[in-house]
Formats: structure tokens, sequence, C-alpha cells
């Protein structure tokens, strides 16, 4: 059930971001959902290896490669769902950033962690 959850709150973001950001569209909630499917797998799988891959350069940044490491994610799974568009780097770098925002405070608000004891 968490899981299911936090693939819709990943699409609501995935819509959210689309609504905020010019040169991102997402054609519908189905569309949406894909998105955030694909976009959770290529993170997990072709951005895990670009990341160790890049880990030197990402240091020498102070992490900020790692924007554009997501950027380019964001846009390569606009390429693998149709319906789900990004119109350049620019559109895929502010939208990496504020889909990492809109995240986060989605799942702070409807998923909170368990308080320690």
């Amino acid at each position: 059930m968490r899981l299911l959850l936090n693939w819709v709150l990943s699409a609501l973001a995935v819509w959210i971001v689309s609504q905020v950001v010019p040169g991102i569209h997402v054609n519908g909630a189905i569309t949406a959902l894909l998105a955030a499917l694909v976009i959770g797998f290529v993170n997990a799988t072709v951005g895990l290896i670009i990341k160790v891959v890049t880990f030197p350069l990402t240091l020498l940044t102070l992490g900020l490669f790692w924007f554009v490491i997501n950027a380019a994610m964001l846009k390569f799974a606009s390429v693998l769902v149709p319906g789900f568009e990004v119109r350049g780097f620019g559109a895929a770098f502010l939208g990496a950033i504020v889909l990492s925002i809109v995240s986060a405070v989605l799942h702070w608000l409807i998923m909170p962690r368990k308080a320690q004891q």
C-alpha cells in the first residue's frame, strides 16, 4: 500500500511540475503515472550508474553536477514516455529541481515519518 501511495504522490509531483515549469507537458493522469514510474526506474538504474561514475566531478562541483544528471534523467524519461514532453535542457534542469522539491514536500505532508522513541 505504501509503495502505491509513493507512486501516486510521485505522479502528482510530475503533474504539478508540468503546471509550474514552462517546457514540461503531461497529457493526463495516466501519462503522469507512467512518467513517474519511468523516472523512478531510470533514476534507479541508469542514473545510479552515472552518479557513481561522475562522483569525482560531483565532489569537485560541491554536488551541483547532480542537478545536471537529474535533468538528463528527466529528459531521457521524456523520450521513453509518450505524452510526457520536456522541451530543452533548461526546462529539464529547472524541472528536476522543482520535481525534487515538490516530491519531498508532498511526501512530507502525506507520509510523515514516525517519531523515534
